[in-house]
C-alpha cells in the first residue's frame, strides 16, 4: 500500500479505492427510480474491458459503547442535570432498539494491469477523477481514500467485533522492517474445514450467489444489507470487450440452431412433426436473439460477476443463524446462495476491497442486470456533534436519527401537522433538547398558552401579555443595533408600517400616502431618543398616535382614529413602556388571553421583541432560536406576513434560527413572497398531513407517492423529515414514564392525571 492509496495487490494489478454515500433510491417516485437506474447503467458502461472493479459493502459493528458515548448529554453541576440523565437514558434505548451499533460503509474499487506503479499512477488517478464525476452526477458524495484510510478499513474488516486500535505510521516501516501487512493482520487465521473459518475469536463463512431467476428484483441487494449482523458483499465485475461479447452470443446462437436441426431431424425420422422441439431450445434460441439485439442496438454491454457474501458471528450457532437468514433472501428472489467449499480463504480475501478477485465462479450479465443490484437504499442521519438533537427513529432502518441544524446553509425550520399530530410536543421535545445541549437562547411566541409548565419548569420566564396582566412589552422599543444599516429606523419604520396595517385594516391595507404619514411620523418620535438614547426617552404607542393628530392630513386623522382604542381605549396593553426584564435564557409569551382582536398584533410585538433579543445576542456571538406556534395567524395578512419573511431572510445572519409551527400549509403558500419561507428552510418536520395539503406539499418539495404514505393517515409523531436535500421518514416514540414527557404533553386527560384532576 502506497500513502497516496494506490495498492500493488499483485505484480503487475494496482488498484485505488473510493468510498461512496447513499442516496434516497427505496424511497423516490417511480421516474426518479428510473432516472436513477438510467444513470446507474451509464455509470457500469462507463468501464471498459481493462477496469477491474469492486463494490464492497460493509456492515461492521461497532463498540457500543462508544456510540452510546457520543449521544450522552453531559452534566453541567446545574439543577437540570437529573433531566439531562433522563434524556440520554432515552436516547440510549432508542439507540438499542435500531442498528446503529453497525456502522454501514460502501467502497468502490478498481484495479489495472501495468507494468510499475509509475506506468499505473496517471491512469488510476483519471479513472479516479471519471468516477467522482459519475457519482456526482447521480447525486452521490464520494470520496477518494488515501493509504492510511485503505489500511484502516482493511484492519478493521480483519478485526471483525476486536477493540484492538489500528496504529500505522509510514514512519514506521523502514525503522521495524516490517509490511503494511504486519499492522492490519488479525492475531490468526484459522482454515480448518472446507465451510467456515476463524478470524481471531470470530467465525465466519464466505457464499457466493447463483443466479438462477430469468428476472431480478432491485430489491435484493437491499435486502442482504438490511440484516442487522455483521457482513460484508462483495461484487466483482468485469467488463467483456463488446466485440468479443457479440461473436460469443452469435457462436451460441449458431449452436443453438445446429441443435435445432438435429432435433427436427429426429423428429422427421420418428414421423412426428418437425416443428415439435424441446421447449428449452425454443426458449434459449429466443433469448439469445434478444440478448444480440440488446447487445448491437441499445445502450448494453456484457458483464462477467461474482457475487460474494461474508457472514461473520461470535458463535459457531449464530454463524449458520445468519446464513441461513442470508439464503431465505436469496431463495426469495429466486437465486441460491451456496458456500463456497474448500475455497473460503480464497473467499475471504476475494471479500476484502482490494479488487482482487480469487474466484472463479463467474456469471455472465448485462449492463441492466448487473444494474439491478442498485447500491443506494436509504440514508441514514446520524450526526454525533455536540449540538445534535434528537429527531426519532428512521422509519425505514429503525436508527436513531440526530441532527444539527446550524451544520445546515439556513438553519431556519418548519414543523408541520394536522391537530393531533404531535407538532408542539415535537416543538417542546427539540425545545428541552436545546436546552439540555446547547447554551442558545429560546425564545417562544404561545399562542394557546401550551409552552408555560415546560420554560417554568426550566427556570424560564413565562410572560403573560393580556389586558388584565401586569406584564407591558413596549412595540416602539428600539435597540441602536436593531439593523444592519446605519439607521436602524428603517427596518423598525417596517415593522410599525406593519403594525398599523394590522390595527387600520381593511382589504388593501394602508394606501402610499398612509405609509409616507406614519414613516415621517416614526421618524419625528424616534428623534429625542436617537439623540440621547436614555430609557426615559423611548417613545411609546401614544406619542405615534399624538404625532399623528398634529398632521394636517385627513389620512393622518383616520390612521390615529384607528390607533385610539389602542391608545386611550380599552385595548391599550401595547401603550406602556416595557416593565419586563427578559434576563432568562428560556422565555415564552403567553399571548392566549390577548383575544382574537388583538392576537395578530401581539404575535407581531412579540416577534418585534425578539428581533432585539437576537441583535443583542449577536454582539455576544451567542444563537437565538424563536418558535412562533400558529404561525399561520401572522401570514394571513400580507404586511405582517412580509415581516415574518424578512425576519426569515436576516435572521441566520444575525445568529437567529427561527421554527415556525403550523398546521395551515396553504397560509404558507398563499402568495410568492409567504413561499419564500418554505424556500428559505432547509429543516422541515412534517407530520401528518390533511388532503388538501399533502397535495400541495407533493407538488412544492417533489415527494413521491410512496413518501407521501408518510404523512397520510399516519400516527401520533410520524412522518417526514426534510434536512437539506435528505428525506427520512421518522418515527418519534417518546416514552410517557418520564418526567419530560408528562411536562411536554398536551393531551388534556394526561395533563389532568399530571396535576392530579379529572377531566
Amino acid at each position: 500500500m502506497f500513502p497516496d492509496g494506490i495498492c500493488r495487490v499483485t505484480d503487475n494489478c494496482y488498484t485505488k479505492t473510493v468510498q461512496f454515500q447513499d442516496i434516497n433510491y427505496q424511497l423516490n417516485q417511480n421516474e426518479d427510480k428510473m432516472a436513477i437506474f438510467d444513470g446507474w447503467c451509464d455509470f457500469l458502461n462507463y468501464f471498459d474491458s481493462s477496469i477491474r472493479f469492486q463494490f464492497s459493502f460493509v456492515n461492521l459493528s461497532t463498540d457500543r459503547e462508544s456510540a452510546a458515548k457520543s449521544i450522552s448529554i453531559p452534566p453541567k453541576g446545574d439543577a437540570f442535570d437529573g433531566i439531562r440523565r433522563e434524556y440520554t437514558e432515552m436516547l440510549q434505548n432508542q439507540l438499542a432498539r435500531g442498528n446503529n451499533g453497525l456502522m454501514k460503509t460502501k467502497y468502490l474499487t478498481f484495479g489495472i494491469e501495468a507494468d510499475s506503479l509509475k506506468a499505473a499512477k496517471p491512469r488510476l488517478e483519471r479513472i479516479e477523477t471519471d468516477v467522482l464525476n459519475n457519482f456526482k452526477r447521480l447525486g452521490v458524495k464520494a470520496e477518494p481514500m488515501n493509504g492510511m484510510e485503505r489500511l484502516k478499513l482493511l484492519h478493521g474488516m480483519l478485526h471483525i467485533g476486536d477493540s484492538e486500535p489500528f496504529r500505522f505510521s509510514w514512519d514506521w516501516l523502514p525503522a521495524t522492517g516490517l509490511s503494511v501487512k504486519d499492522f492490519i493482520a488479525p492475531s490468526s487465521f484459522e482454515f480448518r474445514n472446507g465451510y467456515n473459518f476463524r478470524i481471531g475469536e470470530k467465525f465466519g463463512s464466505v457464499s457466493f450467489l447463483q443466479i438462477l431467476a430469468p428476472e431480478l428484483n432491485d430489491r435484493l441487494l437491499a435486502d442482504f444489507l438490511d440484516m442487522d449482523n455483521s457482513l460484508v458483499v462483495s461484487m466483482h465485475i468485469q467488463s467483456v470487450d463488446q466485440v468479443k461479447a457479440i461473436k460469443t452470443v452469435k457462436r451460441k446462437i449458431t449452436d443453438l440452431q445446429k441443435m435445432t436441426i438435429e432435433e427436427q431431424k429426429k423428429a422427421v425420422r420418428a414421423g412426428y412433426d418437425m416443428d415439435i422441439i424441446p421447449s428449452d431450445l425454443a426458449t434459449y434460441g429466443e433469448e439469445a436473439k434478444k440478448l444480440l439485439q440488446e447487445l448491437q442496438s441499445r445502450n448494453e454491454r456484457m458483464f462477467l460477476m461474482t457475487f460474494l457474501l461474508l457472514n461473520t458471528a461470535n458463535t459457531k450457532q449464530q454463524l449458520d443463524n445468519n446464513v441461513f437468514q442470508a439464503n431465505a433472501i436469496a431463495q426469495k428472489y429466486n437465486c441460491v446462495l451456496k458456500k463456497l467449499d474448500f475455497q473460503q480463504e480464497e473467499g475471504l480475501m476475494s471479500c476484502l476491497p482490494l479488487g482482487y478477485n480469487q474466484i472463479g465462479i463467474q456469471r455472465g450479465l448485462t449492463t441492466s442486470s448487473v444494474a439491478i443490484f442498485v447500491p443506494f437504499t436509504t440514508q441514514e442521519l446520524f450526526q454525533n456533534g455536540k449540538e445534535a438533537l434528537y429527531c426519532g427513529l428512521n422509519a425505514l432502518s429503525n436508527n436513531l436519527i440526530m441532527v444539527d441544524r446550524k451544520a445546515l446553509k439556513n438553519p431556519n425550520g418548519l414543523i408541520l401537522g394536522t391537530p393531533g399530530s404531535g407538532k408542539s410536543f415535537s416543538a417542546k421535545r427539540e425545545i428541552a433538547n436545546v436546552f439540555l445541549v446547547t447554551d442558545d437562547d429560546i425564545v417562544i411566541c404561545d399562542p394557546e398558552s401550551e409552552y408555560g409548565p415546560l420554560v417554568e419548569h426550566l427556570h424560564g420566564q413565562v410572560i403573560h401579555i393580556s389586558p388584565t396582566s401586569a406584564d407591558y412589552l413596549n412595540p416602539m422599543d428600539l435597540n441602536l443595533n436593531y439593523s444592519d444599516d446605519e439607521n436602524p429606523l428603517s427596518l423598525k419604520s417596517d415593522f410599525l408600517l406593519s403594525l398599523c396595517e394590522l390595527i387600520v385594516g381593511g382589504k388593501d391595507g394602508l394606501q402610499p400616502v398612509e405609509k409616507t404619514i406614519i414613516d415621517r411620523c416614526v421618524r419625528t418620535v424616534y428623534r429625542d431618543y436617537l439623540n440621547d438614547p436614555r430609557p426615559e426617552n423611548m417613545p411609546i404607542l401614544e406619542d405615534l398616535y399624538n404625532e399623528l393628530r398634529r398632521q394636517e392630513e385627513k389620512e393622518a386623522q383616520y390612521i390615529a382614529t384607528a390607533l385610539e382604542i389602542y391608545v386611550t381605549g380599552s385595548l391599550n396593553v401595547f401603550n406602556h413602556r416595557t416593565n419586563i426584564n427578559i434576563d432568562s435564557r428560556i422565555v415564552s409569551f403567553d399571548i392566549k388571553e390577548l383575544g382574537k382582536q388583538l392576537k395578530k398584533i401581539g404575535m407581531l410585538i412579540v416577534q418585534d421583541a425578539v428581533w432585539n433579543r437576537v441583535t443583542v445576542n449577536r454582539e455576544a456571538h451567542k444563537s437565538t432560536r424563536y418558535y412562533i406556534d400558529e404561525m399561520h395567524l401572522l401570514l394571513r395578512e400580507e404586511q405582517t406576513a412580509a415581516y415574518t419573511v424578512e425576519i426569515w431572510k436576516r435572521f441566520r445572519k444575525w445568529g437567529g434560527i427561527p421554527t415556525g409551527i403550523t398546521q395551515n400549509v396553504k397560509d404558507l403558500l398563499s402568495s410568492r413572497e409567504v413561499e419564500n419561507i418554505f424556500e428559505n428552510s432547509d429543516y422541515i418536520y412534517m407530520l401528518n398531513q390533511a388532503n388538501g395539503d399533502r397535495q400541495i406539499l407533493a407538488k412544492q418539495l417533489n415527494i413521491s407517492t410512496h413518501q407521501l404514505s408518510y404523512v397520510t393517515h399516519s400516527g401520533e409523531g410520524e412522518g417526514l423529515l426534510f434536512y437539506g436535500n435528505i428525506i427520512l421518514p421518522f418515527v418519534d416514540r417518546f416514552p410517557k414514564d418520564t418526567e419530560l414527557y408528562r411536562i411536554m404533553t398536551t393531551k388534556p386527560q394526561e395533563q389532568a392525571a399530571a396535576n392530579g384532576t379529572e377531566v
